[in-house]
């Protein structure tokens, strides 16, 4: 083939026409989303430590000297509940042997010096303080508290009256116009007496704003004209009462021979119309299982302390006949505060 007709040929392949080809339309491009991939952790250059349990494994195990001093606190335990079942079991005998009188109060005679010591463990465990301070706090007026015993309550009593708001909120006048105790024991008045005197005059005279009297005497039988004397170590001339504005017994309704009576008695010479009888006592519980253990022990405790303790307050209160103002109970039920006031008239026909 020579030149010509290599030109000539080579024309005549580029001047052939294209044959028309169809192009597919272009489908748009999605981007891909831009979420921010989760952050890798760095590959460690230290080998990956795996834990295996073994087939036996069955938990945590306890050292052998925790182990010992669990066993020992666990026994020691068990022979302290054995040795108070013991103790309790031995004492409600002895107690249910006893044949003790309902009048038991002869006992403070003989335990009026140790009295004090005896039960300020108990009181201060129980936070009576506090509510003896708060039921004196309410007295007002020519004031008597009966079952006195050593003059527990003689710090909280403000003698002189002053006018101030009372437990309510309103206006009143508080404090004591005269103050007159007695207690059933001589030797218990005696040392109330001196507890008085060191409070209020040391070693001195005593220097009293108003009439105060201690007196040996059964509450029973207190009458409003008894106190138209003068009082004693005051110096200060009594006055004849018509009523008291104000009477109170702490703990005194367990050692009475018959404390419906005398409750009725206080009733009768208390002011009809805003006097008031203030009592903390402690008897029987809330709770059957504590009662139980009240009734059993109660002959020795009243042979002991000259106090039935399970005695049941409230149905004494009832029985009395006074009118229950305010009525509350703390440490399972066996300590009860009443404020009561003697039964009106329109009450009394009714």
């Amino acid at each position: 083939m020579n030149t010509h007709t290599t030109r000539a040929f080579t024309r005549l392949k580029w001047s052939t026409p294209r044959r028309n080809v169809q192009t597919k339309a272009k489908t748009p491009r999605t981007q891909p989303s831009r979420r921010r991939a989760p952050p890798t952790r760095p590959p460690s250059s230290e080998p990956e430590t795996v834990y295996t349990r073994h087939p036996n494994y069955k938990g945590p195990t306890m050292s052998p000297r925790l182990m010992t001093f669990l066993g020992i606190s666990v026994l020691g335990i068990s022979s302290y509940c054995g040795f108070l079942y013991a103790s309790y079991t031995r004492e409600v005998t002895k107690s249910q042997a006893l044949t003790i009188p309902t009048d038991v109060s002869n006992r403070y005679n003989t335990s009026a010096p140790s009295f004090d010591a005896e039960v300020d463990l108990a009181e201060k465990a129980m936070r009576l303080g506090s509510k003896r301070k708060d039921l004196i706090s309410r007295v007002h007026g020519d004031v008597l508290e009966v079952s006195c015993g050593t003059g527990r309550n003689l710090e909280y009593y403000e003698l002189g009256e002053r006018r101030g708001v009372d437990s309510n909120g309103r206006a009143a006048v508080l404090g004591c116009r005269s103050l007159t105790l007695v207690d059933l024991s001589p030797q218990m008045v005696q040392i109330a007496e001196e507890k008085f005197k060191s409070l209020h005059g040391g070693d001195g005279e005593v220097a009293a704003p108003v009439p105060v009297t201690f007196r040996a005497q059964d509450a029973a039988s207190v009458t409003v004209e008894s106190t138209s004397h003068t009082s004693h170590g005051t110096g200060i001339e009594g006055k004849k009462l018509k009523a008291y504005d104000t009477i109170v017994q702490t703990m005194g309704v367990c050692s009475m021979s018959d404390p419906v009576g005398t409750l009725r008695h206080l009733g009768s010479i208390t002011e009809k119309e805003n006097g008031r009888i203030l009592l903390l006592e402690h008897g029987r519980s809330y709770y059957d299982w504590l009662n139980r253990i009240l009734d059993n022990l109660a002959p020795a405790h009243a042979d002991r302390h000259g106090c039935w303790w399970n005695r049941d307050i409230g149905a004494i209160v009832r029985e009395s006949g006074l009118e229950v103002v305010e009525e509350k109970r703390w440490h399972f039920g066996t300590t009860w505060r009443f404020v009561l006031r003697p039964k009106q008239d329109g009450d009394q026909n009714s």
